[in-house]
């Protein structure tokens, strides 16, 4: 099994960093905290680069809200900033996860949104009910509060049998103790 060392430099540079605010503030170019955080772009861009090269970063905390769509649901959002170095870390090592993912997952994927669910689910279908000409069954589930329980510690020992770069394994864990603690 092939593993990745001295990813974490990639990770923190600036280039990257910059990529990873592009896409953080796709389609919330209105919003206050990005048109805040624009203010001085190179400065705060420059401070995270600091904060990750010297790990002294730290996630804020999430803020927790509640929508209905139409079921009711909790919702708990990272602060702008450290969306923009989840998006950095997925940067470089999305590529080294997404070709041993299941072809029909499609959650958050390249390529792989709403439509092409919907495609490979008629394809399913179609072949299950003989072209239509038989009922089938569909289950749909939906793992409740799945990444506030999934177990941080097996999730660490996958991940670290493909990255062995200690620096970007502790970015991770800062990030996962976020999620699982709603904060510091």
């Amino acid at each position: 099994m092939k593993t990745y060392n001295n990813l974490y430099l990639k990770i923190i540079s600036f280039e990257n960093l910059y990529l990873a605010y592009k896409k953080t503030r796709k389609r919330k170019t209105k919003k206050n905290y990005v048109i805040e955080f624009e203010k001085n772009l190179f400065n705060n861009l420059m401070q995270l680069h600091k904060e990750l090269k010297e790990q002294t970063y730290y996630p804020r905390p999430l803020k927790t809200f509640i929508i209905k769509d139409p079921k009711t649901r909790k919702i708990s959002k990272s602060d702008f900033r450290d969306r923009i170095v989840h998006h950095a870390l997925c940067n470089i090592i999305e590529p080294i996860f997404d070709k041993t993912f299941i072809y029909d997952s499609c959650a958050n994927r390249k390529g792989k949104g709403n439509l092409f669910a919907i495609k490979r689910f008629d394809k399913f279908k179609r072949k299950v009910s003989k072209n239509n000409t038989r009922n089938c069954f569909i289950l749909k589930a939906d793992i409740k509060h799945y990444f506030f329980v999934v177990n941080h510690k097996i999730l660490l020992q996958i991940i670290k049998r493909k990255i062995k770069d200690e620096k970007v394994i502790w970015l991770i864990k800062e990030i996962l103790t976020n999620t699982k603690l709603g904060g510091r």
